[in-house]
């Protein structure tokens, strides 16, 4: 199913295969279900979502293997693959080793490669290991994740030959505080903007009011919520992960057709007063959750 959302330098599809858990946790493998999980990989490609978000943190570079492994029946040129390197890891010796061992681990290019999250190492150093990067053929583009405003600007400073093209950032229907921050300013200059989380761990997904509304177009409480992502910014992708076969059908069937205005207004409304006060206390939790 095409759904297709054009930037500047590339297109990619409206919806993103996340890969956090996959193929282990945090900076720990495991490999109980490589299957199943290749499996689904494959699965959300055939049915056009083929942007996949994965980074060496996870299962300590085994999600990128088992990326890697599932993408290779594929033609190359119509995925987009995104890693990220750890912010201990983010001197410029380091980021180089990182992205050359990310891209074995794939056992292709990536096409954007993010800061994990801020690191204590000045990011004009991060900043020109990318640029040598794009240069050497590695990756194509570079990013930013779990970087406010100010600190993309200090960011976009050090860029020297090429540019900053997306940001990943939390942000989901409870949680709106990047709203008015970094979404807006990826809106404005026209940058990706990737949301992690955006079911909020399944409480949208089992919410009434959105099935409510999806009983007005056949769709899930699931899909309402990933169109209403879609449908309302041209820069927002909003990350998804399953490893069952018919929960990566569901996803999928977010794509394709797009919420009303006066529904997805409605939607608006609703979680706007919602989001409030659980804005407030994942913006405390930020310092103390640096992965995504």
């Amino acid at each position: 199913m095409e759904d297709v959302k054009k930037f500047k330098y590339f297109s990619v599809s409206s919806l993103a295969f996340g890969t956090w858990r996959i193929g282990g946790g945090y900076w720990y493998a495991s490999h109980d279900r490589d299957n199943e999980w290749v499996s689904a990989i494959r699965k959300a490609i055939e049915l056009g979502i083929r942007l996949i978000d994965t980074a060496e943190m996870y299962g300590n570079g085994h999600a990128e293997e088992l990326v890697g492994e599932a993408i290779k029946r594929f033609n190359r040129d119509e995925l987009f693959i995104v890693s990220k390197v750890w912010p201990s890891h983010a001197e410029y010796d380091n980021v180089i080793k990182s992205a050359k061992n990310s891209s074995k681990r794939l056992g292709t290019y990536i096409d954007l490669y993010l800061l994990h999250s801020p690191s204590r190492v000045p990011i004009c150093k991060t900043i020109s290991a990318f640029e040598k990067l794009v240069d050497d053929g590695v990756i194509r583009y570079f990013g930013l994740s779990n970087f406010d405003v100010d600190q993309i600007e200090r960011a976009r400073e050090c860029v020297s030959k090429y540019e900053i093209v997306a940001i990943q950032n939390h942000y989901s229907l409870l949680n709106r505080d990047d709203e008015r921050k970094a979404l807006a300013y990826a809106e404005k200059n026209g940058l990706m903007y990737m949301a992690y989380t955006p079911l909020e761990n399944g409480i949208l997904a089992r919410n009434e009011f959105l099935a409510s509304i999806g009983k007005r177009y056949n769709k899930t409480a699931t899909q309402v919520a990933l169109n209403w992502y879609i449908t309302g910014r041209n820069s927002l992708i909003p990350i998804v992960k399953a490893s069952k076969i018919p929960h990566v059908e569901e996803n999928a069937g977010a794509m394709g057709w797009r919420l009303s205005e006066e529904d997805w207004r409605e939607i608006d409304e609703h979680f706007r007063e919602k989001s409030y006060f659980l804005d407030k206390f994942v913006s405390s939790l930020k310092s103390i959750r640096p992965w995504s």
